[in-house]
């Protein structure tokens, strides 16, 4: 066989040429990456809270705080409450302009009376250039009652904007002492 001797900088001089033609042939490589261009809406507490047991979602006895799972440390939701803002996550680019969504109770998970119990407008919105949107809920104190009532809420969304299937439903479980 033949040997060449070469000298360390041509050594040098080749390591450096591989390592060019290497990088410079890999960014050349079309990548296809996957956009996520839809857009959803879901309950943060969903996202951060455990389903209650034989249920697809929270079951929330304490006021939650946006972006973190309920504490002990948190006060429990009661008749004397007052106003309870839940978090609706946008999953979307921002947009430009303000987006509008509906809500609407779950008739068949609710033991609580509108009205009675609490006071929704079914309706929230998402400000232009925001990825969230705070629903109001109004606790109304209906005196000393037996046991807690429950609200399920589910998001419904709009024509553009849709409920993300797994975090569309929360729960409001009100005590009455």
């Amino acid at each position: 066989m033949l040997a060449i001797k070469l000298g360390k900088e041509m050594k040098k001089f080749i390591g450096f040429f591989l390592v060019f033609v290497c990088l410079y042939t890999s960014s050349c490589l079309e990548q296809e990456f996957p956009l996520f261009e839809d857009s959803l809406i879901e309950w943060d507490a969903t996202v951060v809270n455990s389903p209650a047991l034989g249920k697809d979602f929270p079951l929330l006895l304490r006021v939650p705080r946006p972006t973190f799972a309920i504490s002990t440390s948190d006060p429990l939701i009661t008749r004397r409450t007052g106003q309870l803002s839940l978090r609706v996550n946008f999953v979307s680019p921002q947009k430009a302009n303000e987006e509008n969504f509906t809500y609407r109770v779950i008739a068949d998970e609710t033991s609580a009376v509108e009205g009675v119990h609490y006071n929704i407008s079914g309706q929230a919105v998402i400000p232009a250039k925001s990825n969230f949107a705070d629903v109001q809920i109004e606790i109304l104190d209906s005196g000393a009652g037996t046991g807690p009532v429950d609200l399920v809420l589910e998001l419904v969304g709009n024509t553009t904007v849709k409920p993300s299937e797994r975090y569309k439903k929360v729960g409001v479980r009100i005590s009455q002492q």
